[in-house]
Parts: C-alpha cells; structure tokens; sequence
C-alpha cells in the first residue's frame, strides 16, 4: 500500500523497484494491519487473505497474543520534502479521545539521505507556557532540536516527542499500528485546493511531553562468524534489531511473531522444509511456532516484534 504525500518523491522506485502511484509517494505501509492501509497476503495457503483478516480469525499464527488488533506496522518513508513538525498522543490519549486507536510510539532506520540531512527531534521547552508562547509566535529556531544524521542512524521516538523528518532522507518505520498525527508546523503550505494545510494545536499541547523526554540508544551488538544482530531498541511497544548476514546460520524464532524488512541484498530463507528467494524490498512475517529457521546470502534486514 503506498500513500501519495505532499512531501513524497521517487526513492521508493529509485530504491526498491516499487511501482508507486505517483512522483509525490511518500509512503509504503509494508506490513499493515491498519484499516487505512492493509497488509494482503502475496502467495501460498492464506494468499488474499488481509493481514487484520488473518489476526482475528488465525490468532494461532501470531502465538495468541493479546492485543485486540495487530499491534505493529513497518513503512518505508521518502521525505523528498520536510515532512510537518507533528507529535503524537499514547495510547490512552487516543483511546479517550480518538474513538480507541492505538496511541503512537514509533522509530527511524536510516537507510539513506543526503549529505547533512537534519531531522527533527525534541524540544527545549521547560513548561507548557513556554512551549505554548513558542509556538503561537512561531519561535522554531529556539524551540525544535535538530541532528545531522547519516545513513545506518536509529532513533526512537516515543509518543508526546515533537518531530519530524526533514528534506532529504529515506527511513524505515517501526511503529505501533496508529494513524493519528498532530501537526504543529507546516511550513504554510497549502493543499491543491489552495487552503493551508490543517494544524491540531490543542492536541499537540495537551499530548507533547514538557520538559522533553529524551530516548538515548544503547546498541546491543552480537557477532556470530560473519553475521552480526544489533538489537537497537527494547521498548514496551516493540523490540527492533538490524540483522547483517554474509553466510549460513541459524536462528530461532521464538517470539509470537516477527516482522522483517530486507533493505539491501539478497538471501535465501529456509522454514517448515520449505525454501523462499528473499531480496531488498521484501517483506514477510515470521509466525509463532515456526522455530528453527536457515538463511544464508548477503543481505541487511530490520526485524522487529512485540
């Protein structure tokens, strides 16, 4: 499911050899089990099947876990463009007042951007009066947190944290399975209709953390032969790793499921006697039960799970 952005561009073709919908493509909700954009099932016994569809009714597949809707999504983001300073609300500021979404903690994989590309995280605000003093005379400069990042960066951005992804960087998502954003800033932009894009101040001030919450990463780095796992984040929400794979090995599956993403590269992927091609662009879910798994080829993949 790809989503056209005011702030999209072509890095999703560029890149991945996806066929997007437009030159303003923004998103690719890869794995998805949200009603705005649904996961469906390519090939195999459950081929057509919704990703929502197989959660409710195959809970089996998913170790039973409990959450009433499939808990993650993976995206591929193009900011081609500045993306809007936004924030979003936890879960029970959505569940009161956002008719029981799921609130929205997420994180960014950097796969690439250019040269001294900047995103936007944090504020430095001490109290809600500063911050909310800033924001109505659009004091950004003394307000938001900017870092230079680079390819290969993770940060993590738990809900009620300003942010925003700015001009020039492609990022895998990891985030909990949500689709509420209050945007803060916009830059005056305006739609194709000629109005400016809508803000969500109220919401944004009664959900933005003050003073900032700060989320330092403490990598987790294990090396086995020539393949390395990094586990970058071990939250409520999800656990999130990099997996470097140069030859053979094997590994367990012993979470209710998992979600991987391939980057970069290529692999071959063995389970249940059976063998699957993978390459950059894939994504798949590991089920519960499926245990011991063999790959092998040359490829990076981003693996997250409950």
């Amino acid at each position: 499911m790809f989503k056209e952005r005011i702030w999209g561009g072509t890095a999703l073709h560029d890149q991945f050899g996806y066929q997007i919908p437009s030159k303003n493509t923004g998103e690719c909700w890869a794995i998805s089990g949200h009603p705005n954009g649904q996961s469906v099932v390519k090939f195999g016994k459950y081929k057509g099947r919704t990703l929502s569809d197989l959660y409710e009714n195959n809970r089996e597949l998913f170790g039973n876990y409990p959450s009433p809707v499939f808990p993650l999504m993976t995206k591929i983001l193009d900011a081609n463009g500045d993306l809007s300073v936004q924030v979003h609300p936890d879960d029970q500021y959505a569940k009161q007042h956002e008719n029981g979404e799921l609130g929205k903690t997420e994180c960014w994989y950097v796969i690439d951007c250019k040269e001294n590309a900047e995103i936007i995280l944090g504020h430095f605000a001490k109290t809600k009066k500063e911050l909310a003093d800033r924001l109505e005379k659009g004091q950004w400069d003394q307000l938001l947190n900017r870092i230079i990042v680079k390819p290969g960066d993770f940060f993590y951005v738990s809900s009620g944290t300003i942010h925003a992804l700015c001009e020039g960087i492609l990022v895998l998502e990891t985030q909990q399975s949500s689709d509420i954003t209050y945007r803060v800033y916009d830059y005056e932009r305006k739609e194709h209709s000629g109005e400016k894009r809508e803000l969500h101040l109220k919401k944004a001030l009664e959900v933005i953390n003050v003073p900032n919450i700060g989320s330092k990463i403490d990598p987790i780095i294990n090396k086995f032969g020539k393949n390395t796992i990094t586990t970058f984040i071990q939250s409520k929400d999800f656990t999130v790793y990099k997996w470097e794979i140069h030859e053979k090995a094997k590994l367990v599956q012993d979470q209710p499921f998992q979600l991987v993403s391939l980057i970069n590269g290529t692999g071959m992927l063995t389970a249940n006697g059976e063998t699957y091609h993978i390459q950059k662009g894939d994504h798949f879910i590991l089920p519960a039960q499926i245990g011991m798994i063999l790959i092998n080829g040359n490829f990076e993949a981003i693996v997250s799970h409950p």
